[in-house]
């Protein structure tokens, strides 16, 4: 049975390092095609200067990728976090957010290479904006993706 995205939305909102952080997921697409999770700045998630810790932001970005794709693959695949990057483009103040999207022609592409058992590597990027729309940071998840073996 799949997983309800409202279900989730609910959990991961209540998971104790995202409350803390001041993490929230606003909205679970009901095909996980979307995701908008978003960030504000308080005294839990901020640093020395005032300004939105960088381990928080990434934070924000972590999981999503790697939901998206688990669920809209299925329960034939592997689907695993490898590697992830973050470049820091300029200070987060204020509410942040980050909108995640994933597209047919990726899953296609997964789906092609993965099809006679060999793994895949698709590097995915999501860019955390602020209020006005700058971006405060580009996060690059490389992800494992295989097909389950007799399946």
């Amino acid at each position: 049975m799949p997983v309800s995205p409202r279900l989730v939305k609910t959990v991961i909102n209540l998971w104790p390092p995202f409350l803390g952080a001041g993490i929230r997921v606003k909205r679970i697409a009901p095909d996980w095609g979307h995701i908008r999770v978003a960030l504000r700045l308080g005294l839990t998630n901020r640093n020395y200067v005032g300004v939105h810790f960088g381990g928080s932001l990434y934070a924000m970005t972590d999981p999503f990728f790697m939901l998206m794709l688990m669920n809209r693959l299925g329960r034939d695949y592997i689907v695993w976090d490898k590697e992830g990057c973050i470049d820091y483009m300029k200070p987060g103040r204020g509410t942040v957010t980050a909108d995640f999207s994933l597209d047919e022609e990726l899953l296609a592409t997964i789906r092609a290479q993965t099809a006679g058992g060999d793994k895949c590597l698709p590097q995915l990027a999501v860019e955390v904006k602020d209020a006005e729309g700058d971006v405060v940071a580009r996060v690059t998840k490389t992800l494992y993706v295989r097909k389950k073996k007799g399946r």
